[in-house]
C-alpha cells in the first residue's frame, strides 16, 4: 500500500516545494520611467518532478490593484493529487511588501485539508492567527514578512541590483529567518535562443543537503526563466515560466 502512494505523497509534496517559489514568476514590478511599484499580472507554469514526470498540475499566480491602495497577491493550484489558493493582501510602500492578510488552503486526493491564516495589526504592533488549528499570537518585528510576500519582495530586491538578502518571515506560527544570494551569470537555451540570466541559490548551512537554485533574465526585466530543487533523497524539481503578461 505504501508503494502505490508513495508516488502521489512526492508529488504533493514537490508541489508545495515549487510554490514557494511561484512568486518569483511575475512580469515587471518597475514602470519604466518611474519609481519602483507594482503592475498586475497573470502568470502560469508547469512544474516537472525527477526526469521530465509531469506533477500534473496547472498554476495561475495574480496580482491585482483593488483600487483602494491595497493589492491582491494570489496563487490557484489544480490537479488531480492536490487543490492550493493562497493569498495576501498587501500595501506596497517605499519599495517593500507590507502584509496585511494571508490565507492558504491545502485540499486534495490522500491528503489531509490544510489551512493556514496571518492577521498583521501593524498598528498594535501583532501578528495573529491559525495554523493546523492552533493559534498563535506574536510581536511584529520590523520588516516582518509571510511565506506569499517575501516572494514578491525577493525579486524586487534582486532586480534593484541587491546581492544578498536576509528576510524575517512568519510561518508555522513563529519566525524564520530566510537568506538569499545572488551567484553569478548563466547562459541557458531558451524557446527563442540562448538566454544571459542572473543565478541566485537560497543559503542553507554548511552541511545542507538540499539545494534550490534560481535563474532571472535581466532581458526580460528579471523574470524568473528557472527553478530547480534538488532534495536530501536526490529527487528533483523543476519550475518554467510557460506564460505571463499584464492583468488578470
Amino acid at each position: 500500500m505504501h508503494t502505490i502512494l508513495r508516488p502521489a505523497i512526492q508529488s504533493i509534496r514537490g508541489m508545495g516545494i515549487l510554490l514557494l517559489c511561484l512568486g518569483l514568476l511575475v512580469p515587471p514590478l518597475v514602470q519604466a520611467g518611474d519609481a519602483p511599484g507594482l503592475a498586475p499580472f497573470h502568470a502560469t507554469y508547469t512544474a516537472a518532478m525527477d526526469k521530465g514526470i509531469s506533477l500534473n498540475g496547472t498554476a495561475e499566480r495574480t496580482l491585482e490593484d483593488r483600487g483602494d491602495g491595497t493589492w491582491l497577491y494570489r496563487t490557484k493550484v489544480d490537479s488531480m493529487i492536490a487543490n492550493i489558493d493562497e493569498s495576501l493582501v498587501l500595501k506596497w510602500q517605499q519599495g517593500r511588501v507590507i502584509p496585511l492578510s494571508y490565507r492558504y488552503r491545502l485540499s486534495g486526493f490522500l491528503i489531509k485539508n490544510r489551512e493556514k491564516s496571518i492577521d498583521f495589526d501593524w498598528d498594535k504592533g501583532r501578528a495573529t492567527g491559525k495554523d493546523r488549528g492552533k493559534s498563535f499570537n506574536l510581536a511584529l518585528e520590523p520588516g516582518t514578512l509571510d511565506p506569499l510576500g517575501f516572494q514578491l519582495q525577493l525579486r524586487q530586491d534582486i532586480r534593484a541590483g541587491k546581492l544578498d538578502m536576509t528576510y524575517r518571515i512568519i510561518d508555522k506560527g513563529k519566525y524564520d529567518s530566510d537568506r538569499f544570494a545572488v551567484l553569478d551569470e548563466d547562459i541557458l537555451d531558451g524557446p527563442g535562443g540562448t538566454i544571459t540570466t542572473i543565478k541566485a541559490e537560497k543559503v542553507r548551512g554548511e552541511n545542507a543537503r538540499r539545494e534550490t537554485l534560481m535563474w532571472f533574465a535581466p532581458g526580460q526585466d528579471y523574470l524568473l526563466v528557472r527553478l530547480r530543487q534538488v532534495e536530501p533523497d536526490g529527487t528533483s524539481y523543476e519550475l518554467r515560466l510557460k506564460q505571463a503578461g499584464t492583468g488578470s
